[in-house]
């Protein structure tokens, strides 16, 4: 048995749990969870689900690193990536403005450097909404040439 097939085991077993779980807290009622009465299989659902998200995020910085040291070429379009992420987030910064409304954000009241970054934030998404629909589009219509 490869590797790839004890993964993919794997990942349908935690699915297969995780859909287990879920079933388990619908089946307690919204009731029960509000009023805290399902709080103790709640809480261990939760720790689970965190455990598993930073597995996995582990797994795929690990992986990653790996691949970018051994393939330099990868390394080269990785920082390359990476770089125009950036990009787009320093112009999305410098765009974006901050708002002369007052927000409540927890118990008080959100500064200006909070709201600028959440329209940074708003700014960053739309850009990266276009390029990734602009290349989209243009992915079709040339291979609708071809």
């Amino acid at each position: 048995m490869n590797l790839q097939k004890i993964i993919t085991i794997i990942a349908a077993v935690i699915g297969i749990v995780s859909i287990l779980f879920l079933g388990s807290i619908i089946n307690t009622g919204d009731e029960a969870v509000k009023a805290g009465e399902a709080s103790g299989s709640v809480d261990t659902f939760m720790f689970i689900a965190y455990a598993v998200l930073a597995l996995t995020l582990a797994f795929v910085v690990i992986f990653t690193l790996k691949n970018v040291a051994t393939n330099a070429s990868g390394l080269k379009n990785t920082l390359i990536g990476i770089g125009a992420f950036i990009a787009v987030l320093v112009i999305a910064y410098a765009v974006s403005g901050g708002d002369t409304m007052q927000y409540k954000y927890g118990d008080g009241i959100a500064s200006d450097t909070e709201s600028n970054m959440a329209g940074a934030g708003l700014v960053a998404f739309y850009i990266l909404i276009v390029v990734a629909a602009g290349s989209m589009l243009f992915a079709g219509v040339k291979k609708m040439i071809k």
